[in-house]
């Protein structure tokens, strides 16, 4: 149930907050910006985490989807990646890489898995553009960090965002004894309405490690942050206010398929294995791979 996932998430989370923080004495001096953040949803629990997603069977009368009267990502949604830690300054592949996956999912057929759903004014638009990235060297947080202090980090450098765009936060730092990979979440900066993502670094993580081959051309620590990064953004397509599509346990569409996969997603003229993402259409028509309703393409 909804409730208890929420329980969970609390218990994982122990720092985050559930409707955010006010503005305080200093932003209202104007000091930092004022920033509301929600709970965090999509958590990839990593695998061998008994809570994982993909490994819980469906309860209830039906395991799909159900709209629960929020919006859908309508448009272009813009994407503003935010690597902070000291150590990005020897990247690797993953700011490259990533800037080609960004770059190249929207309009793809991976993408195009999440256009089934609507929110009464329309459809999930699979349009999707690297607006830009920047990389803040400041020291990112050596712990599991909350949903306010990640939009924080997004405030910092964007005072004035773009509504309704997408700031995923990579950090240098590893997991450690978190649970999870990654998560997505919805606030407000100054007013404005944004989605954001949080992200460990995933070098030389097992847990978290989607197993890529590497004939595909990509780091093992890109290849896992591109996993988790095509899971999160399919999920703040469809869900990007934590009110939309989820099921009555409270997963979306990629928790449902989490750690599943069925080949390889052409993204940005690469070969990718990223995870499939839940498909109504396709469960009610039993044609998801293994049918059991997971779709990697359209």
């Amino acid at each position: 149930m909804r409730a208890q996932r929420k329980a969970l998430i609390v218990l994982v989370f122990s720092a985050i907050a559930v409707v955010g923080l006010a503005a305080t004495a200093a932003q209202a001096q104007g000091g930092k910006p004022e920033v509301k953040s929600a709970e965090a949803f999509g958590i990839i629990w990593d695998h061998g985490n008994g809570n994982a997603n993909g490994k819980r069977p469906h309860g209830g009368s039906s395991p799909n989807l159900t709209w629960h009267g929020g919006r859908v990502q309508h448009g272009t949604t813009n994407v503003y990646p935010i690597y902070w830690g000291s150590s990005w300054t020897s990247p690797g592949d993953k700011i490259t890489g990533l800037k080609t996956f960004y770059s190249g999912v929207g309009g793809s057929m991976y993408a195009n898995t999440n256009t089934e759903y609507n929110d009464g004014s329309g459809n999930v638009s699979s349009s999707v553009s690297f607006a830009s990235d920047v990389t803040d060297l400041s020291a990112a947080p050596s712990r599991a960090p909350s949903t306010t202090d990640v939009l924080n980090e997004v405030a910092k450098l964007y005072p004035q965002p773009i509504a309704y765009a997408y700031y995923p936060v990579y950090i240098d730092q590893p997991r450690g004894n978190a649970g999870y990979c990654a998560w997505h979440s919805s606030g407000t900066i100054n007013g404005v309405r944004v989605q954001f993502g949080f992200f460990f670094n995933l070098d030389g993580d097992p847990s978290c490690d989607p197993g890529s081959p590497s004939s595909l051309g990509h780091s093992q620590g890109l290849a896992a942050l591109a996993n988790v990064s095509g899971h999160e953004l399919s999920e703040m397509l469809t869900d990007p206010q934590l009110n939309a599509w989820y099921d009555q346990k409270g997963d979306e569409n990629s928790d449902k398929c989490a750690w599943t996969f069925s080949g390889s997603v052409a993204i940005g003229g690469q070969s990718w294995k990223i995870q499939g993402n839940w498909s109504n259409a396709a469960a009610n028509s039993r044609t998801g791979y293994g049918n059991v309703g997971c779709i990697e393409t359209s």
